[in-house]
């Protein structure tokens, strides 16, 4: 599997319906076409958000729990060694020479969500699909640079194809990297390298979600995977407005974060994205982590800032996914 990783390491945890009751038995719900209306379901009462605990020390997320390696800080060998194969591909398929936007150009994404669910409730990540249309429009939004000031347009444009609910105790929560996670995938994945297979439910180790790289060969583990709360109306403050998605499409677009390599090298490998050192957390007005120049990019989507704190991509970061997506997804 070729796994960008995770947004953010923490998120608020729920008073009620923490622990997790395994059920004897699970139902695949199947798909259903986007146009179809289920049934809006309310939210559990007596459910309360607390404030997200503080992030730890170094600052970073781990998954798999806080001795494992974080796939969000890519050596920067593997940095490279991925950058040279969309380098070569885009050459091969758009002849030599430096890369040229394509005037006008719009790339439409269809979007399967699987919403994953312990039960049929809401509590038991059975969300409505009010929130999966709003997290459509959140998307639309980002990408075309309308949620801020100064935040580049893209041509990616997301159009809803399918909601599947599947409502299978063995795979809640999601586990990154697990094998529930793995046969899921497998099981559920649909389309071909353009089409967006967005996956929803409660996440293990208080992550928000992760997603996987664009690659030349295509396997059933693509994708991203989101906490259904974050989703816009979720429970999730103050990760609650979108944004989680938005982030982890641009890694499933090439993008890295804006802190990784940290101050030294090539940093995310996009020239208009100030470096710096680590990710922010909150929302960190004029914070300066490097000496290089600008301040820390923390409105940038590909940071680790509050969604309220979110509202910018950069031009040289739709270059790059623009590139990424002839390179390997436009099939």
């Amino acid at each position: 599997m070729d796994w960008q990783g995770i947004r953010l390491p923490l998120r608020p945890t729920f008073a009620a319906g923490a622990s997790l009751v395994l059920l004897a038995t699970s139902t695949i719900m199947g798909i259903s076409p986007a146009e179809a209306v289920p049934p809006d379901l309310s939210h559990a009462s007596g459910q309360t958000c607390t404030d997200p605990v503080e992030a730890p020390a170094n600052g970073r997320a781990r998954p798999g729990g806080s001795d494992a390696h974080d796939p969000n800080e890519l050596p920067p060998a593997e940095a490279a060694r991925r950058d040279h194969e969309v380098d070569a591909e885009y050459a091969r398929l758009m002849g030599p020479g430096p890369y040229a936007p394509a005037e006008r150009a719009i790339y439409t994404i269809p979007v399967v969500v699987h919403v994953i669910a312990k039960n049929r409730t809401r509590s038991g990540g059975n969300i409505p699909r009010a929130m999966i249309d709003a997290q459509i429009r959140a998307l639309n939004t980002a990408y075309t640079g309308g949620k801020g000031t100064n935040s580049a347009p893209s041509p990616f444009r997301f159009r809803l194809k399918k909601i599947n609910r599947v409502v299978k105790s063995g795979w809640y929560p999601i586990v990154v990297n697990s094998r529930a996670e793995q046969q899921m995938k497998r099981k559920l994945r649909v389309g071909g390298a353009r089409t967006l297979n967005i996956y929803t439910g409660d996440l293990d180790d208080n992550l928000l979600g992760w997603a996987t790289f664009p690659q030349k060969r295509l396997d059933k583990y693509d994708g991203v995977v989101v906490l259904a709360e974050s989703l816009p109306g979720g429970t999730a403050s103050p990760y609650d407005q979108g944004d989680t998605a938005v982030h982890e499409v641009g890694h499933w677009l090439n993008l890295y974060h804006t802190f990784q390599g940290g101050c030294e090298g090539s940093g995310d490998a996009v020239t208009d994205t100030p470096a710096e050192a680590q990710p922010s957390f909150a929302c960190p007005e004029g914070q300066d982590s490097c000496a290089a120049p600008g301040r820390d990019p923390i409105h940038n989507y590909m940071d680790y800032t509050y969604d309220s704190c979110m509202y910018q991509f950069t031009p040289g970061q739709v270059q790059r996914m623009v590139k990424a997506w002839r390179a390997f997804r436009a099939r």
